[in-house]
This record gives C-alpha cells, sequence and structure tokens, in this order.
C-alpha cells in the first residue's frame, strides 16, 4: 500500500512506517552529541591555557597557509574540518543545533551516515575555503559548525520544497531532486535563498562599519557551505537523479 507526498511521488507505505515524524537519525543525534560533549571538555574541564591550546591546535587560521608557516605547523592538514567541532560559546552551539536538526535531519535521512560524514567533512573546508579567499594570511580564529549548517540548508533546498512551494514536512527525505534550473525557477527556493543571502550579506555589511573588538561571524563561511550544499548535493544523494526518478514514479 502507498501514498504519494506533496511532490507527487509515489511513498511506499514501508517508508512511512520506517520514518517517524520526530525522531532524528541517529547520526544526527550522534554530531549533536559530539559538538555538546566537546563544549562541555572546553568550558568546564579545561583551564583557560589548556583551552587556547585547543583553539590553537584545532581552530581554522587563515594565516596557517602562507608558506612561512606551513612546513613549521601542520594543522593546516586537519584544521579545515576540525573547527566545525568547537564553539564559542552556549548561545552558538545551541543556535547551530536548533538548525542543525531543522535542516539536517532531511538531509541525513536521505544520504545516510557515511555519507553524511563526507559531506560535513567537505562542506566544512568549502565553507572555510570562500573565507580564506576574503581573509587570505590574516590571524583570524574560525570555529563552529555555522558552514556545516549552511551546507545543510543549501542542501535540502534541492528537495524540501515541492512543485507547489509548499515545504514537504516528514517526508521531505523522499522527494525528488530539483535540477538546478527548477530550484532556481521555484519561488519558495528563491524567496527562502534570497532571505539567507541577504541576512549573511547584512552581517557582513554590518561588520564592515562596526568598530566593535572580539568574535565575529564568518559570514563568508556561511555563503561557502550554503553554496557548496545546493551545487554539490547530487554527489551525496541516494536516489536516482530527476529523469529516472519521474520515470520509476510512472
Amino acid at each position: 500500500m502507498s501514498d504519494t507526498d506533496d511532490s507527487g511521488l509515489v511513498v511506499p507505505e514501508s517508508a512511512r512506517k520506517r520514518e517517524p515524524a520526530f525522531n532524528l537519525p541517529g547520526s544526527l543525534v550522534a554530531a549533536l552529541a559530539l559538538l555538546t560533549f566537546v563544549h562541555v571538555v572546553r568550558t568546564y574541564l579545561l583551564t583557560p591555557q589548556q583551552d587556547e591550546w585547543v583553539l590553537l591546535q584545532f581552530a581554522f587560521i587563515s594565516a596557517r597557509y602562507l608558506p612561512q608557516f606551513m612546513a613549521a605547523d601542520w594543522a593546516w592538514l586537519w584544521t579545515p574540518v576540525t573547527y566545525s567541532f568547537l564553539h564559542g560559546s552556549w548561545e552558538h552551539l545551541i543556535f547551530n543545533g536548533f538548525w542543525m536538526v531543522a535542516f539536517g535531519a532531511p538531509v541525513v535521512r536521505r544520504i545516510g551516515t557515511r555519507r553524511f560524514l563526507a559531506f560535513w567533512c567537505l562542506s566544512a573546508a568549502a565553507s572555510v575555503g570562500l573565507h580564506c579567499a576574503f581573509h587570505w594570511g590574516e590571524v583570524v580564529v574560525v570555529i563552529g559548525a555555522s558552514g556545516v549548517v549552511s551546507g545543510l540548508m543549501g542542501a535540502a533546498a534541492r528537495f524540501v520544497f515541492s512543485p507547489s512551494g509548499r515545504i514537504s514536512r516528514q517526508f521531505a527525505h523522499v522527494n525528488r531532486r530539483m535540477t538546478i534550473r527548477e530550484a532556481l525557477s521555484n519561488r519558495s527556493v528563491l524567496v527562502f535563498s534570497a532571505i539567507w543571502f541577504l541576512t549573511n550579506f547584512a552581517i557582513g555589511f554590518g561588520q564592515l562599519f562596526s568598530d566593535t573588538e572580539g568574535a565575529s561571524i564568518a559570514w563568508e563561511a556561511h555563503i561557502g557551505g550554503f553554496l557548496f550544499g545546493f551545487f554539490c548535493f547530487p554527489l551525496f544523494d541516494r536516489l536516482p537523479p530527476v529523469a529516472d526518478a519521474e520515470r520509476r514514479a510512472g
């Protein structure tokens, strides 16, 4: 027995039974638990000196890629990924966790655990890659999973919206993947993306003329992650391409 979802594709009854509405994928729960564990250790168990060492060893810093530093500091090898497990505060962690649950759940259900791990690493690297292009050689410390969350948002934009513009909820992960042309023609995708980009550009514009010192938002990394998720999602998608999916549904 089967039913149809918002996109018009047939959803098997077995798929409905396997995916309860409010259950998060185990790999996503594990990722959130790891982020929380790391922050608890840094906040409550490490001394300020020890935490500073952690930041120097595992946060992303563009200056590491200057030739005079690369041979002496091998952290440039792993920090494009490890920075995403560190957060500056509980508010920072909770904010990222909230959006990771909202957009990560359908993506993880769709691509599975192993591809999610690969997606995490590559979206994290893509995020700081764009950040690095704007801040080459600067001693700017970047931490947080915001780039990965942005990647999940970009990936979700390729399939969570139905042709009618509604957001498919419980079974969004079985929707067919929109082509780039379809996505850029979908009003809901355009509105969602426009609001997202305008928000990040506003953050960057505000920081450009701000005299405040201290932590700032790496808005360029957000954009790098979103673009990676939006354009590279087909590399991770387990469902067949659009044409094949429509043919099988028909």
